[in-house]
């Protein structure tokens, strides 16, 4: 029973490892000054090509900006949900456990997401607003990633109505889908920092699935 515990836990532990080695790795190879105001980027030849080929697409930096907030707002619908549980049942530790563990998991995200805005890895590749801003990974990738999967997952466990599960989940992964692309494409991130993002998003996701798992068990 152990072992399967652990193994659980794998996919996520790999992903995160993955996220770390990518971390470091974008700091060694191939660094050259070719970000804003001279900064060093990783990867540089091949960051620099394909920004070089997306071009830059304000319209869909701003568009991806502003639809970053549906992620917050699904936060903001299950934390509304715990709580009302909480005051119901009087009892925070009768809250549902998967909630519980949700709600931990999304304050990690926002910790991850902070983090990297305190300490800068590299910047982007155009200043917004006049400024330079930190770039790796991207904030609006990894909240999406991180988020909209649990949407998926609980929709699977709290609605009963199929027809509307399905049509949830469908547009979910839609939307997912179209914010990462623009992301990619809009040419305010390096590729790097689309890459870095899924690999910390699919880290903590699959560990925050293997915690459920670990506590229905």
């Amino acid at each position: 029973m152990k072992k399967k515990r652990i193994k659980d836990f794998l996919p996520g532990i790999m992903f995160t490892t993955a996220f770390v080695i990518w971390t470091a790795l974008i700091q060694i190879i191939d660094v050259q000054p070719v970000g804003q105001n001279g900064t060093n980027i990783g990867f540089a030849a091949f960051n620099k090509l394909f920004h070089q080929l997306t071009g830059v697409h304000m319209a869909i930096y701003t568009i991806t900006d502003w639809l970053g907030l549906v992620p917050i707002a699904v936060c903001m619908v299950f934390g509304g949900i715990g709580f009302v549980q909480w005051v119901r049942r009087r009892n925070l530790l009768k809250v549902d456990h998967d909630l519980m563990i949700l709600g931990i998991y999304y304050i990690i995200v926002i910790f991850c997401y902070l983090i990297f805005e305190m300490i800068p890895i590299n910047y982007r590749p155009i200043p917004i607003d006049g400024h330079m801003e930190a770039s790796y990974p991207s904030s609006t990738t990894l909240l999406v990633l991180s988020v909209m999967p649990t949407l998926i997952e609980q929709m699977e466990r709290r609605m009963i109505n199929k027809k509307l599960k399905q049509i949830i989940t469908v547009l979910a992964i839609l939307y997912t889908a179209f914010m990462v692309f623009g992301r990619l494409i809009s040419g305010v991130h390096w590729f790097t920092d689309i890459v870095g993002s899924v690999l910390l998003s699919m880290g903590l996701f699959c560990i925050y699935k293997a915690s459920v798992s670990l506590c229905e068990k």
